[in-house]
């Protein structure tokens, strides 16, 4: 959903501002109480909210193409590796025996191939002579052929027994960090179907990304190069900074929810954000610099017929509201204002008749005792309704 920033400044000066309570007398009896606020000058941010999880950039599964029983492990969580560096190493034992048995099936062929051979070239010169018939040589030429082909086959073999028994040694494939260990010392790893991951590294910490996931109403205002802030419960007085990298074309539909991911790049130099953390997210989609700000409150009061008695006669025009002001005598008068970014506390206000430091009313407190307002929370909970000044009965009154 969307949601409004306005600068910590002007809201301490808005709620300071708003602490008093207006009375008005007509014929003797007492008026409604207006509780008012003062117009202020200061930025308005609109975000867009949604929470995701960090994680590195870049992290590889460390696996194994053997089988085997792990024999030494030379690295464990969080530290520090480097590409080409030993990780761990499973027991050689059966890759050992693998190479001497490729090895013995080689010399084998090689001596078969070397007995073809010899055939051959007997059966070449009684071929020759007419000694043997055409059909004779050729199966002796055939077999030749077909022990040659034997070799080549048992050298594969040698070379694949001698690159997995190469595989029971475990190496980084990158530089990074161990965020995993998926291993202990005498565990037994099977690569029949699957290579299983004996390791997760992270590449690198200091550039990290939050996978923020962004309802499908708010996702059209999401776009690559916006500036980003967001909170991890591990620091919640603490906001960090990011940037949209990309949003994700795929879509994800939860509880009939649509869904879509924004990538945010983060950058972590300090150390603080650590992978699988929460992250509230604040997509800045817009600000508004400069401009005069008022309560919410001010603009959802529900007036006095005599007020709106007052308003039918002000232009209504589409995008616009009322705010009801109090001049420096007191006197009660509705101004209509252009409204822009709000959050449902604050907006921003354009109108002829505004300026900085006009009071606003932004409560009405009935014969009854009850706030006429849209919204409970604009009453202020630290002042009496029954203090302050008294403005004199004016047009609206």
């Amino acid at each position: 959903m969307n949601k409004i920033k306005i600068t910590a400044a002007a809201v301490g000066v808005i709620i300071l501002a708003g602490t008093g309570w207006f009375y008005k007398r007509a014929d003797g009896k007492e008026a409604p109480a207006y509780r008012t606020a003062t117009i202020q000058r200061g930025s308005v941010k609109s975000t867009v909210s949604a929470t995701g999880t960090l994680s590195a950039v870049q992290t590889i599964q460390v696996g194994t193409q053997v089988s085997g029983q792990i024999a030494v492990i030379h690295a464990d969580y969080n530290d520090h590796v480097k590409k080409g560096q030993l990780l761990a190493r499973i027991d050689p034992t059966l890759q050992n025996q693998a190479v001497e048995e490729a090895q013995a099936q080689l010399e084998r062929a090689h001596a078969t191939m070397e007995q073809a051979q010899s055939d051959y070239a007997r059966s070449k010169q009684l071929f020759d002579a007419k000694v043997i018939t055409a059909s004779e040589f050729s199966t002796v030429q055939s077999n030749f052929a077909v022990q040659k082909a034997n070799v080549k086959s048992a050298l594969i073999a040698l070379e694949r027994a001698r690159q997995n028994l190469r595989y029971t040694d475990i190496y980084a494939p990158i530089d990074g960090v161990i965020v995993e260990r998926n291993v202990d010392v005498g565990q037994t790893v099977a690569a029949n179907f699957s290579a299983p991951q004996l390791f997760l590294i992270a590449k690198d910490l200091s550039d990290m990304q939050i996978l923020a996931s962004v309802d499908e109403s708010d996702i059209s205002a999401i776009r690559t190069g916006q500036p980003v802030e967001f909170t991890v419960q591990a620091y919640p007085n603490q906001t960090f900074a990011g940037t949209v990298q990309k949003v994700r074309l795929q879509s994800k539909t939860q509880d009939n929810v649509v869904n879509y991911t924004a990538v945010v790049g983060v950058k972590n130099t300090t150390g603080k954000l650590l992978p699988g953390m929460t992250a509230t997210v604040q997509f800045l989609t817009g600000v508004a610099e400069n401009v005069l700000v008022v309560p919410n409150a001010a603009l959802r009061i529900r007036p006095t017929p005599a007020m709106l008695a007052q308003a039918r006669t002000d232009d209504q025009r589409a995008g616009s509201a009322i705010l009801w002001t109090l001049d420096d005598k007191g006197m009660l008068e509705p101004v209509r204002v252009r409204t822009g970014l709000s959050d449902g506390r604050n907006t921003a206000v354009e109108g002829a008749k505004l300026a900085e430091g006009t009071k606003v009313v932004i409560g009405v407190l009935d014969a009854g005792g009850t706030t006429s307002s849209d919204e409970s929370s604009s009453r202020n909970p630290f002042q009496s309704p029954r203090t302050g000044t008294r403005p004199q009965a004016g047009a609206g009154g």
